[in-house]
């Protein structure tokens, strides 16, 4: 009840004109070029600006001049920009280069010559009227037409479109852009199905430097949606990007689908935003104007939740002059933005186990947003990272030539390695065989019994299927172990190489089964993949965890229910104190296991923590 009042009263405060500047990012909103065009309007675009201002601080506006071959004229355009100008909004320019997007999100022929002369004439339009502009998704190709066949001639689609599409954005877009307006900078928004991206023509080789920026699409929607996007990819993503291009990532981008429950919509900007965006873009002003159905309200809302939608609906009523309409997707951002905005600004930067991806690799498709969701916080990187106390390679990583001796040089170094499955069965007959000589079979095993090392084995409610790997006794060892009736099989596995340690990690057929595995077996793997890191998770599975290096930490549950986990720190940590909160954890001592004056791990301090159904805690020691 304290919490409502105070919030009531920080609503009339706040909320009587305009929403108050976030402290640790800015936020835009997107408008298509269909919205664009509406705005030669002026009583529809100051309506629909009051009322979107009023729920969401906007910091910036990203004006469309084409999208399905709709080109907003020049007098809409300047008479917009004027428009937010005065309002004291930066304004940007944005382009979607799509035929029909109805039509399977119909591209331009890159090869047609009438094509790309609309593609030029397209981006000089826009760099007349913006500094700076942003490409929508969509400058892809997928267009497979006659031309496209004869100019692709023994290639393959991959190679061709590669090279097609970076003389495209050279030829087509930056430079002509650049005769109409030298000072103009031109940004790539590269969507969220980066596993994918060659087969399209995206080149995250050599794009990133020919841009002036890049942007993310960090929307996962529905997880069980066509794209099967895990909610950990908004901030792997996000990382990876960045590390494309440092300091040149300039934001993430989210919108409303797959926003039911509402809590959806909620995490997937917060989650944006533990990557450290320092822009999160909401597409679009359409979606901002939709009304929140009250279906969207979750089950397990009223119980103190980190979005409550009660709270959001509430904070809406209280808005001078929106009393009597329906609360909006406005509300909804605006409401959760302000909740992640009070922890920003403790976290440092964020850290992770490094995940190397070799450019245009495919192969276990996003697995490492899967990891990201039983607790092991990911970094991914494009280049192999040297000198690092551990590294993860999924299939991705067997597109590296030279691959093996990598390998071999960080083991040398006394760094670790842990490979998938994936990975090890791809590289058979490469030479991995020269660090342990294991065989990933193609014989499956559907198990549901699991040990981790001390106590006994822990059985679940179903069967997941793996891939039988084989290896000679006694060379290698047995960490995790999984059982059928009558045999059992290696989940994770440990042989050693010089001075380091090589894993492999037995991977679901389901990516998904990763997270229904025994609470003691995620908590062994996390304690050999991040036991290096000054935090750690014990858990169940659907959890996950941002790490910063000032020792802070975001906790972030995907679970329906409430749930109690450890976080595991060094053994001088003697309190954790909540972010945003006057509540102080104290820890207890935990000794690592003796056996025959052997210690094996470490002594360590053992916080409890409990987290309400789809929220965060973010914690500093």
């Amino acid at each position: 009840m304290k919490r409502f009042i105070l919030l009531n009263l920080m609503i009339m405060l706040v909320y009587g004109a305009f929403a108050q500047k976030y402290q640790n990012f800015d936020v835009a909103i997107y408008c298509r070029a269909y919205e664009v065009e509406k705005m030669k309007d002026p009583v529809w675009l100051n309506q629909a600006w009051n009322e979107i201002s009023k729920q969401v601080h906007v910091d910036k506006i990203y004006l469309e001049t084409h999208r399905d071959l709709l080109i907003v004229d020049d007098e809409i355009l300047e008479s917009a920009k004027k428009f937010f100008a005065e309002k004291g909004v930066k304004v940007g320019g944005g382009i979607t280069y799509t035929i029909d997007e109805m039509n399977n999100f119909e591209t331009f022929c890159y090869v047609n010559h009438e094509h790309r002369q609309k593609v030029q004439e397209i981006a000089e339009h826009t760099a007349k009227h913006f500094d700076e502009f942003i490409l929508d998704d969509f400058f892809f190709t997928s267009c497979k037409c006659d031309l496209c066949i004869e100019a692709k001639g023994e290639t393959s689609w991959t190679d061709f479109r590669l090279d097609l599409m970076k003389k495209a954005a050279q030829d087509l877009i930056i430079e002509p852009s650049k005769k109409v307006n030298k000072n103009v900078e031109v940004v790539i928004k590269y969507p969220n199905w980066y596993e994918h991206f060659q087969g399209l023509g995206f080149n995250l080789e050599e794009e990133p430097a020919m841009f002036n920026g890049l942007y993310t699409g960090t929307e996962t929607r529905n997880r069980s949606g066509n794209q099967h996007l895990q909610q950990y990819l908004g901030y792997a993503i996000f990382r990876y990007f960045e590390n494309l291009k440092p300091g040149e990532n300039r934001g993430g981008w989210v919108d409303t689908g797959g926003s039911n429950p509402l809590d959806r919509y909620a995490e997937q900007l917060w989650i944006t935003l533990f990557a450290k965006a320092p822009e999160i873009t909401l597409f679009d002003i359409r979606q901002m104007l939709y009304p929140v159905r009250e279906n969207t309200r979750a089950e397990w809302q009223g119980t103190e939740t980190s979005f409550d939608f009660d709270e959001m609906t509430e904070s809406f009523k209280e808005i001078e002059g929106l009393e009597d309409t329906p609360v909006k997707y406005a509300r909804a951002a605006g409401y959760s933005l302000e909740i992640v905005d009070k922890v920003l600004g403790e976290l440092g930067n964020p850290v992770g186990v490094k995940s190397y991806k070799p450019f245009h690799s495919v192969g276990e498709d996003f697995l490492q947003n899967y990891l990201g969701m039983i607790g092991i916080p990911i970094d991914i990187v494009p280049e192999f990272p040297e000198n690092e106390p551990m590294v993860i390679l999924t299939e991705t990583a067997s597109f590296d030539p030279e691959i093996v001796s990598k390998i071999k040089s960080q083991l040398k170094n006394g760094g670790n390695i842990l490979v998938t499955s994936g990975f090890y069965k791809n590289m058979q007959g490469k030479g991995i065989e020269d660090i342990v000589e294991l065989r990933v079979s193609d014989r499956k095993a559907a198990v549901s019994e699991f040990a981790a090392g001390w106590g006994p084995a822990t059985k679940i409610d179903k069967e997941i299927i793996i891939p039988q790997i084989n290896y000679l006794t006694n060379d290698s060892w047995e960490i995790i172990s999984a059982r059928d009736d009558t045999n059992g099989w290696p989940i994770l596995h440990s042989a050693d190489y010089s001075r380091g340690k090589f894993y492999v990690l037995t991977i679901p057929d389901n990516f998904v089964d990763l997270y229904v595995l025994p609470e003691n077996v995620l908590n062994r793997l996390r304690q050999i993949v991040t036991g290096h890191m000054n935090v750690s998770l014990e858990g169940p599975g659907d959890l996950s965890i941002f790490v910063y290096d000032n020792n802070s930490f975001v906790v972030e549950s995907f679970l329906d229910e409430e749930v109690t986990v450890n976080a595991i720190l060094p053994p001088e940590a003697v309190t954790l104190n909540e972010i945003n909160s006057d509540i102080e954890i104290k820890g207890s001592e935990r000794k690592a296991p003796v056996f025959r004056n052997r210690k094996f791990g470490k002594d360590v301090s053992v916080f409890e923590i409990k987290i309400k159904p789809h929220s965060f805690r973010a914690f500093k020691f």
